[in-house]
C-alpha cells in the first residue's frame, strides 16, 4: 500500500527559500528512486531531481547548485530544500516514487502535488 504526501509549498519572495517534504508509505522497504517533478503554468512537467536508495542524486540543469534532495529513511521521508528562488520556479511539485525488484520497476508512484509560488 503505497502513498505518497507532499507538504511544504507557500508563497515566498524571490531569493528565498523552502523546504518541500515526501511523506512516503510502503516505499522504503523496497528499492526505490525518488524524485520530484514539477509543473509551473503553461509549462511540460519537468523532472527536478533523484535521489536512489544508493543515495545518488541528479538535479535538472534549472536547479542545479540551487536545490538539494535528501531522504531520511528511519522517517521515510523525501525532502526538497529550495533556495535561492525565481519566479520561474512557481508551479505545483510532485513527488515519485518507483519501486524496482532488481533492475525491473515493479511501481511508479506520484503524490497530490504542493503548489510553491515565488513572487519578483
Amino acid at each position: 500500500q503505497v502513498q505518497l504526501v507532499e507538504s511544504g509549498g507557500g508563497l515566498v519572495q524571490a531569493g528565498g527559500s523552502l523546504k518541500l517534504s515526501c511523506a512516503t508509505t510502503g516505499v522504503f522497504k523496497y528499492g526505490n528512486a525518488m524524485a520530484w517533478y514539477r509543473q509551473g503554468p503553461g509549462k511540460p512537467r519537468e523532472l527536478v531531481a533523484t535521489i536512489d536508495n544508493r543515495n545518488v542524486k541528479k538535479y535538472g540543469d534549472s536547479v542545479k547548485g540551487r536545490f538539494t534532495i535528501s531522504r531520511d529513511n528511519a522517517k521515510e521521508t523525501v525532502y526538497l530544500q529550495m533556495n535561492s528562488l525565481k519566479p520561474d520556479d512557481t508551479a505545483v511539485y510532485l513527488c515519485n516514487a518507483q519501486l524496482f525488484s532488481g533492475l525491473n520497476v515493479r511501481g511508479d508512484y506520484w503524490g497530490q502535488g504542493t503548489q510553491v509560488t515565488v513572487s519578483s
